[in-house]
Formats: C-alpha cells, sequence, structure tokens
C-alpha cells in the first residue's frame, strides 16, 4: 500500500513510500473512523508513521496536531525530522521554556511538539493570553505512552492528559512500546476494540535474542565500568568480526567518550579490524565536517559516541556514517534509543544505573532497558538482532524476569497525589470533595484501581482523598467553607503556578511571611533546601571544590547535597563554577532559576516588592553570572554576561551609565556602533527613577513635625515598583504602586531624640533586575 495511494497530499510528509503491515492494519482506525487510538507495538516496527499518520489527518481538516514527546532533547529532533511538513506549507513549533515562548508563533502554528512536563505547566495555566493556545488542539499524539509507569513524570503526563482532555476534547493517538496491558490504557482514554491494537513480537521487522550477561562485582566503581565495558566488548566481538554493528548504551555523556577512547586501544588489542582505515575520501571528509576533535579521530577507528551535548552537526553526522557503516561501534547515552531510529545487530546496555543530578545514582527505569534492547537488529540486513544487558549477579535474576515478562504499566499518581490536586483545586477544576472524585475517575490512577484493587487499596480511596484534603488544608494550600466547598489559598495558587513540590512551596512562604525580612544568603539558603533538589549528591571528588566556594560563608546545618547546590549557584552567580562541579551544574541552575522565580513571586506577594527585586537580581546573576553592582545591565536588550561584565569594567554599570554616555561614550568603551545604537534606546526605554524632594527641610524643631510631600518620577518605560520610605533605618511608609509618570509620597519629618534623620526613599521594580534607586535626606534636629 502506498504511501501516494491512501494520502495523495501528503506523500511529502512521509520517509518511505509504502506502508508496512504493522501500519496498514492500524490505518483504517486513524484515518476512517474518529475514536480515541491505542497502539502498542515493538521498538522499530514504524510506530512514527502511525503519530504521522494522525497529525496528517488532522492537518488535512484544517485542525491543529499536538505532539507530545518523552524528553525535552527529543523535541528539536522532531522539528528537524518534520521540515517535510513545513516544506508542505504547514508550521510546526516546539513548545520550550517560559522565557524563550513566543506565543504568536505557538497560536499560529499547525503542528505543536511538547514534553508533558512543558503540558501540564500550560495547561495550569490555559486561561492566559500567553497560554490559550493550548486548548485549541484537535488532536494530542502521546508517543511513548508507557511513560504513564516512569516516576514523577508518569504521573505528570497522567493528569495532563486528563485535563487536556476536559479543556478541548481532542482525538488521542496513543502510543506505546509493548506493554501486556494496553486495555487499560485503552479504557482509561476511550479507545475501542476497533481502535485498540497490541502487535506482538511477530510484527518486529527482525527477531530479537535478548539476555543478561553478569560481571564480577568489585569494591571500585570507576573499575566496575572498564570491566563491564570489556564485557560489553566481548558480547560485541563476534558481530563486529562479520562486519555488524554494535551499539552500547552508557549512563553519561562523560562516558560515550570514556568508552569510546577505552574501546579503540581494546579493539587494538584484539586486532579487530574495523572501520574505514583505507578510505582515503574519508578521512578528508572528517577532518573538516566534524566539530569535536575527539570525535574525530575515534571515527576514523570506527569507533564513535552520541550524545545530546554534541552539536547538531556532530550528531547528523555520526547518525548517518552509523547507518552507512563507516562507524561499527557506537557508545551512546539512552537519549539515542528514545529518539532516533538507529538499529545495529548487537546491543549491549552495559550501565544499568545512572547518575542523575537530582536523584543521584539511580537504577535505569525498566521502560529504558527494554526501549534500548528494542534497537537491536537492522531491518533489512539482519535475521536476528542480539541485545545483552550487563549487570551485577545480585540483579541478574531481576532483569531476566523483565525480559521474559515485560513490564505492566502502573499510575504513578497516588506519589504526588497532594501536588496534581492542589494544582486541580487552583485552577478552579476542583470545588468539593465530589468534584475530586469525579475528577480522579478521568485518570489512569482509577482504571488501573479497578483492575488491581487490593494493590490500589481502592476500597479505602475515598478515605486517602479525604486524608490528602485535610493535610493540603493544614498546610496552608487550601481553605475550605462552611458549605464543605474546597478553594486554594494564594499560597497553594502560587504553588500551582510555578510548578512546585509542596514541601517548598511551604518553606518560600515561610521565608516571605517572617518578620525580619530577607537578605541574598537567606534566598540562595531556601533554593538549595528546595524539595526538588533532595536527591541531590556530592561525590567525594567533588568535596574539595564545593568546601572551596563557600569558605568563610556560614551554611547552618545544610546537608552535602545542598552545601553542592549553594556552591553552583555561588559559583554561577560570580561566573565562576569550578570544573568539578560542571557535570551537573547546567541541570542544576536551570532548576534554580525557576526555582528563584517562584520564590521571588511568593516575596512579592507577601513581603513586597524589594524582597521580590533581590530575588529578580540573584535571578540575573545566577543566569548571567555577573557582579551585583552591574546585573541592571542584563534588563538591556542586547547586553548579556559578556556585554555586561565588559561594560562594568568601563565604569558603566547602571542604566544611567548608559543613558548618560550615549552611543559615541558606548562606542568608546568597545560596542560596535549598530550594538550601541540598540543598547542606548533601550535602556532609555527602561524604568528610571528621579526623586523630587520639594520643599523638604533642612531642620527641625526637637517635638515639632512637618508633613513634606516627596515626588517620584518615572522618566522611562512605565513598571510596577515599591516605593519605601525609611528614617535612621526603621520603615515609615511603603506603596506598591504602577509607576507611569509621578507618585507622591507623604513624608512626615518628626522632630525626635536623635541629633540628625536620615530620610531614604528607595523604589524597587520586582519584576526587573535594577538596583533598587536610592536617594537620601538629612535633617537635623535642633
Amino acid at each position: 500500500m502506498e504511501v501516494a495511494e491512501v494520502l495523495p497530499d501528503f506523500a511529502d510528509a512521509f520517509a518511505f513510500e509504502e506502508f508496512n503491515r504493522m501500519q496498514r492494519e492500524a490505518l483504517p482506525a486513524l484515518l476512517d473512523r474518529e475514536e480515541n487510538v491505542v497502539a502498542s507495538a515493538p521498538t522499530a516496527s514504524g510506530k512514527t508513521a502511525l503519530a504521522e499518520l494522525a497529525i496528517c489527518n488532522a492537518l488535512a481538516d484544517g485542525g491543529t496536531a499536538l505532539f507530545i514527546a518523552p524528553l525535552r532533547a527529543l523535541t528539536n529532533e522532531k522539528e528537524a525530522d518534520w521540515d517535510r511538513f513545513e516544506e508542505l506549507g504547514y508550521s510546526v513549533y516546539v513548545v520550550t521554556g517560559e522565557r524563550d515562548l513566543n506565543p504568536r508563533r505557538a497560536r499560529r502554528a499547525d503542528i505543536l511538539v511538547m514534553t508533558p512536563e512543558k503540558l501540564d505547566s500550560a495547561t495550569r495555566k490555559h486561561d492566559s493570553r500567553r497560554y490559550d493556545f493550548v486548548t485549541d488542539v484537535d488532536v494530542c499524539v502521546i508517543d511513548e505512552v508507557h511513560l504513564l509507569d516512569a516516576d514523577r513524570r508518569g504521573s505528570v503526563l497522567e493528569v495532563t492528559i486528563s485535563r487536556l482532555r476536559r479543556l478541548c476534547t481532542p482525538r488521542i493517538v496513543a502510543l506505546s512500546a509493548t506493554m501486556p496491558n494496553v486495555d487499560d490504557v485503552a479504557a482509561w482514554l476511550d479507545a475501542p476494540p476497533e481502535c485498540t491494537f497490541e502487535f506482538g513480537e511477530e510484527y518486529r521487522p527482525v527477531d530479537l535474542n535478548a539476555g543478561v550477561k553478569t560481571y564480577t562485582h568489585g569494591e571500585n566503581t570507576f573499575a566496575d565500568k572498564y570491566r563491564r565495558l570489556y564485557r560489553a566488548l566481548d558480547l560485541a566481538e563476534p558481530h563486529l568480526r562479520e562486519d555488524g554493528q554494535a551499539l552500547v548504551f552508557v549512563s553519561s555523556r562523560q562516558d560515550t567518550v570514556r568508552a569510546a577512547k577505552k574501546a579503540r586501544d581494546e579493539i587494538a588489542e584484539r586486532d579487530l579490524r574495523i572501520g574505514p582505515r583505507g578510505d582515503y575520501d574519508f578521512h578528508t571528509e572528517t577532518k573538516d565536517a566534524l566539530d569535536n576533535e575527539t570525535l574525530r579521530n575515534s571515527v576514523l577507528d570506527g569507533v564513535a559516541f552520541h550524545h545530546a551535548g554534541l552539536s547538531k552537526n556532530d550528531k547528523d553526522l555520526v547518525e548517518e556514517w552509523f547507518k552507512e557503516g563507516k562507524i561499527e561501534l557506537l557508545f551512546s547515552t539512552s537519549t539515542l534509543a528514545w529518539g532516533v531510529n538507529l538499529p545495529a545487530r548487537c546491543v549491549v546496555i552495559r550501565d544499568t544505573k545512572i547518575h542523575d543530578p537530582l536523584e543521584g545514582e539511580v537504577d535505569m527505569s525498566p521502560l529504558d532497558v527494554l526501549q534500548m534492547l528494542g534497537r537491536a537488529g537492522r531491518p533489512g540486513y539482519d535475521d536476528v538482532g542480539y541485545g545483552w544487558v550487563v549487570c551485577d549477579t545480585a540483579e541478574a535474576d531481576k532483569y531476566r524476569r523483565l525480559l521474559r515478562e515485560g513490564k505492566e504499566i502502573e499510575s504513578r499518581l497516588a506519589d504526588s497525589l497532594d501536588a496534581h490536586l492542589n494544582a486541580e483545586i487552583a485552577m478552579g477544576t476542583i470545588t468539593d470533595l465530589e468534584d475530586v472524585m469525579e475528577w480522579l475517575e478521568t485518570t489512569f490512577y482509577y482504571v488501573r484501581g479497578q483492575s488491581k484493587p487490593e494493590a490500589y487499596d481502592f476500597p479505602n480511596l475515598r478515605g486517602k482523598v479525604r486524608d490528602c484534603l485535610e493535610r493540603l488544608v493544614e498546610e496552608g494550600f487550601v481553605e475550605t467553607g462552611e458549605d464543605l466547598s474546597i478553594e486554594a489559598t494564594p499560597r497553594g495558587v502560587l504553588a500551582s503556578k510555578y510548578y512546585l513540590r509542596l514541601e517548598t512551596a511551604a518553606r518560600f512562604a515561610a521565608l516571605a511571611e517572617r518578620d525580619e525580612g530577607v537578605d541574598a544568603d537567606a534566598l540562595l539558603e531556601a533554593v538549595a533546601r528546595a524539595a526538588e533538589f533532595d536527591s541531590v549528591s556530592a561525590r567525594q571528588s567533588e568535596r574539595d571544590a564545593i568546601n572551596a566556594v563557600l569558605v568563610g560563608r556560614e551554611t547552618g546545618d545544610l546537608d552535602a547535597g545542598e552545601r553542592k547546590v549553594l556552591a553552583i549557584l555561588r559559583g554561577a552567580a560570580s561566573g565562576t563554577t569550578p570544573s568539578e562541579l560542571r557535570s551537573d551544574a547546567w541541570v542544576i541552575r536551570r532548576n534554580a532559576l525557576r526555582l528563584l522565580s517562584a520564590l521571588r513571586a511568593f516575596l512579592d506577594r507577601f513581603a513586597g516588592p524589594h524582597d521580590a527585586n533581590l530575588a529578580r537580581r540573584l535571578e540575573a546573576r545566577i543566569e548571567n553570572g555577573v557582579a551585583d553592582d552591574a546585573v541592571g545591565l542584563t534588563a538591556v536588550d542586547g547586553v548579556g554576561s559578556g556585554r555586561a561584565s565588559k561594560l562594568s569594567k568601563e565604569g558603566l554599570s547602571t542604566l544611567g551609565d548608559l543613558v548618560d554616555a550615549g552611543v559615541a561614550g558606548l562606542v568608546d568603551a568597545g560596542l560596535s556602533e549598530g550594538v550601541a545604537e540598540r543598547v542606548y534606546e533601550s535602556a532609555r526605554s527602561l524604568p528610571a527613577v528621579e526623586v523630587e524632594w520639594g520643599a523638604f527641610p533642612d531642620s527641625v524643631a526637637t517635638g515639632e513635625s512637618e508633613m513634606c510631600e516627596v515626588t517620584v518620577g518615572n522618566v522611562g518605560e512605565p513598571a510596577r515598583a515599591g516605593v519605601r520610605v525609611t528614617v535612621n533605618g526603621v520603615e515609615m511608609t511603603s506603596s506598591n504602586t504602577y509607576l507611569r509618570e509621578t507618585e507622591t509620597v507623604p513624608v512626615g519629618v518628626f522632630g525626635a531624640d536623635a541629633d540628625e534623620l536620615e530620610f531614604c526613599v528607595s523604589v524597587a521594580f520586582p519584576e526587573e533586575p535594577l538596583v533598587p534607586h536610592e536617594e537620601t535626606r538629612t535633617v537635623e534636629v535642633v
């Protein structure tokens, strides 16, 4: 059955010309019916085409498609793959982080690509102008729906799909690797039997011979990696000698490089002749084609590595050369198993444990293991694919059972029911206990609980929900009315809006509500203690670097993981993260920026604009690595970390300095004329404060008093501001205002016991990283 015959208008959207047997069987349900579809099929059997069929069907009717990719690293790959749709006149847009989101592009897109986490965040804010596009979806394709069983991420996918179905009732097409309980997923999504497909191993293009191999575990973790590597090479060697290819999965980006380097030495020792050694043209091509020098040297020996940190150019070339057979041994992280269809005759999983920057050392999920092994066998080249799990003897039975029985998909909602329930209450979709029960009935948790009532403690479901609601009330996230109604508190709304663990939200609220105020140390410590970082651990090799960053600073009772987070944040703020901490720094910094943004909102709501501004400046410093006195420069369009530091060194550290310097002065400071003009105009448009003291006295008699008026003006862009007046350091008055042009502030001058009174007017902008504008006036008491 040819693609052009079935979908003449979309033939060019597919990477092949004919549908295979599995695709043909699912085709009528996707194209001729309107119900939801669930399809479970072996890895590499062509499930992506089912997603594309569903998308084409929606586009043909003028609809919008949403594709939920399992990993953030894969969303950009999908955007690149689907250039084919762009060439047909349909726009593809990957919805990324809050700051990078372009709502106009998202609104106009024909195909949206999102991760479960991003979709969860967007649907929580669906009634905002920024995220209203998420309710205009006609078909939603869930790639790898078996991720429902993943720790933490599974419950996010589950509640988000349930919410999306309530918001806009899209058609759901859920695709999965082989799973024993596909009928439970179909029941959850209301897919009829005619639209539920369970394609068995007979639909695999190549038979799979999978097994478990053990190694002798030693005391040294580093040495163990090499024991497992030699075991992996033993398994791959027979296939490499027959010109087959091997794909070895390891736990981290660094390990792909180290393993490839060690493997090249070992291959030479074993006299294994692989790679395009005599191919002069290939040698010449690699010299200029690859960005990564280590990779360039490795590829010439027929060995390569692949991970998300490589440039797109290098990843594309590695994939191309592997498909062409020029690379015969490839080391990769698990991302490759979920994304690119890159099969090999032999697949070896060297590492069953991975280091997660936020979780420490954890077991690789069973879903990942099965996904990787599914890459064994090249259609059209191999009759059988060989897949091996290399593990310690103690864990061998666990993996043998997984290969023999597969993995039933469970719901993970119970693990984080309180946070998801709080989110629904904050959105207003749940207003009483009965609403909670109705909401639960839309979840996979409810369906699975009916299948396994004892395992899910289903007879006690109502009691569990009541206990959960009581905890939310006790912790200040929810309040109940006399009529037993349920409503979110400001704390609950902020926890949901900023996607926080409830323990973190409670900590942030307590910090914002304390009487003694906050400083930068307290804010950084609150982020370091956040529950989102609970599982961060500090390796022995990192301890000295952590101590060096934190030397001379009081860190109280922070544990080793919290100290590591704090050290990374302090290093990022100064632009000097130690090399020993860099492997985890990117992930920790990215999460910390989200948490600081949330903390800023708590401070704004419960403390005031000045404290919120402090958090905003810290956020900008950690993001850009600039000093506190120059952080305001990062608010200027065209000024990033490098330019901010450069301008600061030239004595231009405030917006006022930039405006006073003018275009000519900025050029003198090292900017090109075009950049200088843009920086100057942007600096002029940002909020800029002027304080007029008016008829403010120079002195006041003891016991006398005088009411004065101080005028605060904004000669730049209007913005929300906090205006605070203190006398001798004690707050006299404060206000939260939208500062357009001028604001009059009443100030009382009272003759007191002191010899003189120092009045300070401070203006802070909570949403801009500008250093607060402060002016003082001294009054003598005579």
